[in-house]
């Protein structure tokens, strides 16, 4: 049998033809970090709609808000001329078309009970719970990573079963139990730190002689650059910071306990172990900055449990924040500033979960796609 011979080189393509192109590697750079955080900004649009549209309705369910404050206070015709005033005789539409309307610009009304614009309530107290959260994650971060850390170094050991029950009771225990406990020890047997408050009545008058404070204590102390002050708002911290803070510290510990040991039956960490590295190196070099990622990754759902949980922890030791306010214009029933508070702290968290994800996509580029 013949065979016939073509013009074909030894490459398989014809001598005459044009070089075939080497194909185009997938670039996996800025084109999907870029995508990806432009859907998660989009994302806190409707978030934020949907937050604000339910807590609007849900407000509204039990009457307008000015019969719920004022309805055991006031005669028939006051109530119905305050109603009027205010336009809580329109249709619920209308209404809730003006509010959203109304949010969008800055502005959240006026509360029933102390007539303050609720937006200068939520810059004043805001800040102070934006204060204890931020004291109550360097709590979790000092206590619940350098644990987590251990434990897994330690696992299966009697330290590790210790670590795993702190953090369990950590989490399960009532902060505000467990911030009234801290009080009883601390503050009322020892007498080592102040009982309440955010500072003592003198440093709150100092604080407020200065020109367009922050109403964050600390940085306004560090302005008025009066060491005694420091000291003092440091002091008034420790307390509802140690409270709140241990709250996430027990999830941080077990977070980081199963992710390093986890880490630590991967390929590279057991290549690098018959390679004869030492354990403690392999847990430091190895397991412990990718077991940081989840954690990165939790925070701002953490964040949404330090908001929740700072309604307790500011009622029990009186930091009067947004949560302390919160407890006391439910009492009153007053719900314009209810509604604010809770559509604030909403926002907060849809924003912080926003930056979350960026500092994510940043450190993992898996999570881009």
């Amino acid at each position: 049998m013949t065979t016939t011979t073509t013009g074909l080189t030894s490459s398989g393509a014809a001598p005459d033809s044009p070089p075939v192109a080497a194909p185009k590697e997938r670039r996996s750079g800025g084109g999907g970090l870029g995508t990806y955080l432009l859907i998660r900004f989009l994302l806190i649009i409707p978030t934020v709609f949907i937050l604000v549209t339910t807590v609007f309705f849900l407000m509204r369910s039990t009457g307008d808000p000015i019969t719920a404050a004022l309805g055991g206070r006031l005669t028939g015709e006051q109530l119905a001329e305050r109603v009027a005033a205010a336009g809580y005789d329109r249709p619920l539409l209308t209404q809730y078309v003006e509010y959203l309307g109304n949010v969008f610009t800055g502005d959240f009304g006026t509360a029933i009970s102390d007539r303050r614009p609720v937006t200068e309530i939520l810059t004043t107290f805001g800040a102070a719970t934006l204060e204890l959260a931020f004291y109550s994650l360097i709590v979790a971060f000092v206590v619940g990573i350098p644990l987590g850390r251990l434990a897994a170094y330690l696992r299966d050991r009697w330290p590790d079963a210790v670590l795993r029950v702190f953090a369990i009771l950590c989490y399960a225990t009532p902060v505000f139990f467990f911030g009234m406990i801290l009080k009883l020890v601390f503050a009322v047997n020892l007498g080592w730190l102040p009982v309440a408050g955010r500072a003592s009545t003198g440093a709150e008058i100092q604080l407020q002689t200065l020109d367009n404070p922050t109403n964050i204590y600390l940085i306004d102390a560090i302005r008025l650059g009066d060491g005694e002050v420091i000291t003092d708002v440091l002091e008034h911290a420790v307390l509802p910071a140690i409270a709140l803070g241990l709250l996430t510290a027990g999830i941080f510990l077990r977070l980081v306990r199963t992710n390093v040991i986890g880490t630590l039956g991967m390929g590279y960490v057991e290549a690098a172990r018959s390679r004869g590295v030492a354990e403690r190196r392999l847990l430091k070099k190895h397991a412990y900055r990718p077991a940081l990622i989840p954690i990165i990754t939790v925070i701002g759902l953490q964040i949404a449990l330090l908001l929740g949980g700072a309604v307790l922890t500011e009622t029990t030791f009186e930091w009067k924040g947004l949560g302390f306010q919160l407890t006391e214009y439910l009492q009153a029933r007053d719900f314009v500033a209810v509604q604010g508070i809770v559509v604030l702290l909403a926002l907060i968290v849809a924003v912080t979960n926003f930056l979350v994800d960026v500092i994510a996509a940043l450190i993992d580029p898996r999570v881009r796609y």
